[in-house]
């Protein structure tokens, strides 16, 4: 098996009103009953926050799994039944769908029976989904969205039944993005900002990985996807800045098939 490339640049973004805003995570945590835990299906184990593990520990937690129409059916369902054997309920999502959103709906109905009034806490990495899938849940655009990181920066409450609210929070990744894999396919999949990394060692090392792990999706490389969509400098010369930019919206579209980057141990 070929090695694959390594990354020529460390990729890492915690700024300060992450750190801020893990710091608060745990006084956050005593004011709400239920925890939503929203991670990328397609990176289920590195959009994950381990401090969740030890700071929810004893508070019920709904694991959704968005972004799962960009992300292979059969990992997803691997994810969902790995997620049962340790005791959690594991929720498939795409947050533009509301049928998939209502399941989210009807778990934390479970979730929060014979508790009276609740307040639910959604969680997660940047660019998740996390507030498209409170959108889902109110029938209605309240919290912000767009397709980048970062764009939820303060706490926003939503009351999602009469006896149901929702605090929507920003999003935090981890202090250090412990491995090269981690970083650029966190920063494939959108968590990261643009600028905090290099587009085009992210996308030679996806298509590395592409041709390894998948040689049937006939990934292109950057400068035959570029000559083939026309970026082009004067002079004839390959754009290849502005074609790797393009080419990370077509991988989040979804053009290059349904694509999962980890599976869960077994057991």
């Amino acid at each position: 098996m070929p090695d694959e490339p390594s990354l020529r640049t460390t990729v890492q973004h915690y700024p300060g009103h992450m750190a801020t805003a893990t710091r608060k995570l745990g006084e956050r945590l005593k004011i709400v009953d239920v925890v939503i835990e929203v991670l990328d299906a397609r990176l289920p184990r590195s959009s994950a926050n381990p401090a969740l593990d030890r700071l929810a520990a004893h508070k019920p937690r709904l694991i959704v799994l968005g972004c799962e129409d960009l992300a292979d059916p059969h990992a997803t369902r691997e994810w969902v039944e790995w997620n049962e054997r340790n005791g959690r309920t594991a929720i498939p999502v795409n947050g533009r769908d509301q049928g998939s959103v209502k399941r989210i709906a009807a778990a934390l109905g479970v979730l929060a029976a014979g508790r009276g009034a609740t307040r639910a806490m959604v969680v997660g990495i940047p660019n998740t989904g996390k507030s498209s899938i409170i959108n889902g849940l109110l029938r209605r655009t309240a919290a912000k969205t767009a397709d980048k990181a970062g764009v939820t920066r303060s706490l926003q409450w939503f009351r999602i039944q009469p006896k149901l609210e929702v605090m929507d929070t920003p999003g935090i990744l981890v202090p250090k993005i412990a491995t090269p894999e981690a970083q650029w396919q966190l920063a494939l999949t959108g968590a990261l900002p643009r600028e905090r990394f290099d587009a085009e060692e992210v996308v030679e090392r996806f298509v590395a990985w592409a041709h390894e792990r998948h040689a049937h999706r006939n990934v292109p490389d950057l400068e035959a996807f570029a000559r083939a969509r026309g970026f082009a400098r004067r002079g004839g010369e390959v754009d290849l800045h502005n074609a790797a930019g393009a080419f990370l919206k077509d991988f989040n579209d979804g053009k290059f098939g349904r694509i999962t980057f980890e599976r869960p141990e077994a057991g």
